[in-house]
């Protein structure tokens, strides 16, 4: 059973997430932003990786803030961006080291195979 940060504004793709993640065992730690990721992740509490959005509307750079942001916290954590747009090379220019991407719509199977390459 992992921990997992999900920092995702879009209200019902965030509750889908936490459903799909505990059914697989996980919990969950949701954020809607930048202010609720960091009360997570300046909590002394674990955090085994961290699921963001990178298109949050709230941020200059949406959720590479919030990737930045933990990286500098917990330098090891594992990070997982996602996005309903498809991948470019600008949007992978800003990945912190070692992230990797999922674009939306995307699968319980798909969620769970990152999770698994990432945390076994």
């Amino acid at each position: 059973m992992a921990v997992i940060l999900v920092v995702e504004d879009d209200f019902f793709i965030l509750q889908s997430l936490e459903w799909v993640l505990e059914d697989m065992g996980h919990n969950t730690l949701p954020a809607s932003n930048l202010a609720g990721a960091l009360a997570h992740l300046l909590a002394e509490q674990p955090i085994d990786a961290l699921f963001v959005d990178i298109r949050l509307d709230a941020l200059p750079f949406g959720g590479y803030d919030v990737a930045d942001q933990a990286i500098g916290l917990r330098p090891h954590l594992p990070v997982l961006c996602t996005s309903g747009s498809p991948l470019s090379h600008e949007m992978t220019g800003r990945f912190v080291p070692g992230a990797r991407f999922l674009q939306k719509p995307y699968s319980p199977a798909q969620i769970e195979e990152f999770i698994t390459e990432t945390l076994c």
